[in-house]
């Protein structure tokens, strides 16, 4: 059976919270009057932000939207996608013009010709990380998110700059997705073409569909550049060029600030995207959303990257090289990610701060090598150079840490439970003897108590010695009192928290 090609076209749309450009320099550092419910105004420049996203929201997001959703209303064939981060969102919901840009969102997933994806809730490198935790909790929060927002559950997954290797693959499968997005890399398809449906290695169900660069490049890059030998680019000329490329499928995957923001209103990129739908359909060809073209195709072979190989759609490498590719980078990123087990036991407001300052774009800023890829990173930066971003990040983080040891009072070492899970502080402690179930806990339980396992690490790991004492007073009391496994809980938290 003959099928169309299918054209995906597909939209990122995202706006990072910018630090604060003088927070080192002005010595704003260690602050004590600051509380943690004000660290995001005290390391966040809102007012920077609120100045880009309605400079954006009116040169770009609205009169896209308003053209996108006329161009559903006029083509019953036209479709699109979108992976909007959750950082994005929150944006629209602070800033004035969001509310509307939000509301045509929702119009778009009504239409029931938009597919939107997921991604990380934070547009971060979690994915990255060795421990899997945080990259399925940012997952879920931006699936709930595309949820309550426009009613919409993806079932489509798009990793921050499209990073991917086999690992990330089979963590998207075990989340129940059915496609993810990866970037059409040479030294990856080794002479295959990207315009195909492929399976990723050690995947059973999942499917993963590939940016075509050089062609989404055309318009996110070349479109306005008068130098380059196919200036000007019409609607009808692209067409032209997908109908004589051949495969099942191309994907165009652009920066939704390419219309209006990167390529302004007067290059004609908004009269491009107005009839780029009625050149496409003049064609043997169709428009389809991600998850249709992986229902339509079958894979066609296998796609292998390993994880010290992982693949993204930045600059020329087309790899990590963009956020972690020089010390300043790989500083700060080890920085974050050390601090991801104190911060899980310090409450809900340090860890949503923790996050934002995982935000990707601020190890973005820090790219050192130059050349046009250089220009491009300049471009999206609110710093004049890249070193200023590391200092900005890295004396941010160290505030944060200072504050975060103080919140948790931080142990040397961690107290390790026979099941192998570890715990950094004495909240951490407390919360997880809560949740310990099943028959073994009170065994267990009295166990540490007796062994003086709980008494020994808040002393020599925490210095805490008044807690230590009392903790270790239970041993000799639980006789008489009998306690049970949930009397014995609660008394240890009570001594934790009278002190």
């Amino acid at each position: 059976m003959n099928r169309k090609k299918s054209i995906c076209l597909a939209f990122e749309v995202h706006q990072p919270f910018r630090l604060r450009k003088d927070f080192f320099w002005n010595k704003q550092m260690f602050n004590r009057s600051v509380d943690v419910e004000d660290l995001f105004d005290y390391y966040f420049f809102d007012d920077k932000d609120r100045e880009v996203f309605e400079k954006v929201a009116r040169k770009c997001y609205l009169p896209t939207n308003e053209i996108i959703l006329r161009l559903i209303d006029e083509y019953n064939d036209f479709k699109a996608a979108y992976s909007i981060s959750g950082v994005f969102v929150e944006q629209c919901e602070r800033y004035g013009s969001g509310k509307d840009i939000l509301e045509d969102f929702r119009q778009l997933a009504s239409s029931g010709k938009v597919e939107f994806l997921n991604q990380t809730y934070y547009h971060s490198l979690v994915g990255l990380y060795e421990e899997e935790g945080e990259f399925i909790e940012q997952m879920k929060a931006h699936r709930e998110l595309m949820r309550d927002l426009v009613g919409y559950e993806p079932v489509f997954f798009e990793n921050t700059e499209l990073l991917y290797n086999n690992r990330i693959a089979k963590l998207v499968e075990n989340m129940g997705y059915r496609g993810i997005f990866a970037e059409g890399v040479e030294r990856v398809l080794n002479g295959r073409s990207p315009n195909y449906v492929y399976a990723p290695v050690g995947c059973k169900n999942l499917k993963v569909i590939l940016r075509n660069y050089p062609l989404t490049d055309d318009i996110g890059f070349r479109f306005s550049l008068k130098s380059w030998k196919e200036y000007p680019l019409s609607a009808s000329k692209y067409a032209s060029w997908l109908n004589a490329t051949p495969g099942q499928c191309i994907n165009i995957f652009l920066d939704y600030e390419t219309f209006g923001e990167h390529h302004w209103e007067d290059t004609g990129i908004f009269e491009f995207l107005r009839e780029f739908p009625m050149q496409v359909l003049k064609y043997d060809m169709e428009f389809s959303t991600p998850s249709e073209i992986i229902e339509k195709y079958k894979p066609i072979g296998v796609i292998d990257v390993k994880n010290l190989e992982t693949t993204s759609w930045a600059d020329v490498e087309k790899d990590t090289s963009c956020f972690i590719g020089n010390t300043m980078q790989w500083a700060c990123y080890e920085y974050l990610r050390w601090l991801e087990p104190y911060v899980k036991e310090s409450g809900n407001e340090l860890l949503k701060i923790w996050r934002y300052l995982g935000i990707s774009d601020h190890l973005y800023y820090m790219f050192t090598v130059g050349g046009a890829s250089g220009d491009v990173h300049s471009y999206f930066s609110h710093f004049e150079k890249p070193y200023d971003a590391f200092i900005a990040l890295f004396s941010v983080i160290h505030d944060f840490d200072v504050r975060l040891r103080a919140k948790i009072k931080k142990a040397d070492f961690p107290f390790v439970f026979l099941d192998g899970e570890k715990v950094w502080s004495l909240k951490g402690l407390c919360e997880y003897i809560k949740r310990m179930s099943g028959e073994e806990v009170e065994d267990a339980i009295k166990g540490y108590v007796e062994r003086g396992d709980f008494e020994r690490w808040i002393r020599e790991s925490i210095g805490e010695e008044e807690i230590a004492k009392e903790i270790g007073n239970l041993s000799s009391s639980m006789e008489k009192q009998r306690y049970d496994a949930d009397e014995l809980r609660e008394r240890i938290c009570e001594i934790i928290s009278e002190n």
